[in-house]
């Protein structure tokens, strides 16, 4: 079942998606040479504490950490760690969430580390932030989830990738409805699979974390012994994005990000729905 929410709980999770995109901007701050990925862990928690907010990474599952920090061919769920230190021309996402009042947020970004990246790193990353930006303008009352999916995966495919060939979509993790829990229904594909039909009529109220992978290789993954971190099976460096949203009345809200997705809309020609805090 999907959970459908109420203006009033919407203005919750917009409480939690600005926890949330607190600790981005400090992450993203911190995340420079010579930094640990724990260094950042800790960079979250406090954040979190002068919002008196909660986390939903820590303990989920057993994760044991506050966020996650998925390194160069680390696609998601990567253990924030003493041992892993940044290095100049590093790539890293940083996936995390918050809860306030029982309500979460979700969101994911990718992050250079100094300088000197790669063009093709660089248009990977810019790659998937869009798609996912073409998934958000796909939250339209009316379409359905498949409508989402092929949105991201179209305009991925309609992207040159520098030195050819095809970039690689995630097959073994995707997007999720969110709410009172962090992962919820429905499952979100980045791509469209036939089999699975059109999925659920998006209307207002719904709520989806719609969140691309894409590796500058292959679609495939897999998990290290430490049952959590996901590589790909090439090597392949990869990039994550990812933000929680909210369909209204009054169109799509992002509620992970600081002006509620406001100006990216708008280059899809959309207008964000009002934010509720302001």
């Amino acid at each position: 079942m999907v959970q459908i929410k109420t203006p009033e709980q919407i203005a919750k999770m917009r409480e939690a998606g600005l926890v949330v995109a607190a600790i981005h901007a400090a992450t993203r701050e911190a995340a420079v040479p010579g930094a640990t990925t724990k260094d950042l862990d800790q960079v979250a928690r406090k954040v979190l504490a002068e919002h008196d907010a909660k986390p939903n990474f820590l303990g989920y599952g057993g994760f044991p950490a506050t966020i996650c920090t998925s390194v160069n061919e680390v696609v998601v769920h990567g253990i924030p760690s003493d041992e892993v230190v940044l290095k100049d021309g590093d790539v890293i996402s940083i996936d995390c969430g918050a809860i306030i009042d029982g309500w979460h947020g979700d969101a994911a970004y990718t992050a250079f580390v100094g300088s000197g990246h790669a063009p093709e790193l660089v248009e990977l990353s810019r790659v998937t932030e869009e798609s996912m930006w073409a998934g958000i303008a796909a939250m339209k009352p009316g379409n359905r989830l498949v409508d989402v999916s092929r949105a991201i995966e179209t305009y991925i495919r309609r992207q040159p990738k520098p030195g050819g060939g095809r970039y690689g979509i995630i097959e073994d993790y995707g997007g999720h409805g969110i709410g009172t829990e962090m992962h919820m229904d429905p499952h979100l594909l980045n791509y469209v699979e036939r089999r699975r039909g059109k999925g659920p009529k998006l209307v207002p109220g719904f709520c989806l974390a719609i969140e691309p992978m894409v590796s500058l290789g292959t679609a495939k993954t897999q998990v290290l012994e430490d049952d959590w971190t996901v590589i790909t099976t090439d090597g392949t460096w990869s990039s994550h994005w990812e933000h929680s949203v909210a369909l209204t009345e009054a169109g799509p809200l992002v509620l992970t990000a600081p002006d509620g997705g406001k100006a990216k809309l708008a280059e899809h020609g959309i207008t964000a729905a009002p934010d509720p805090l302001a």
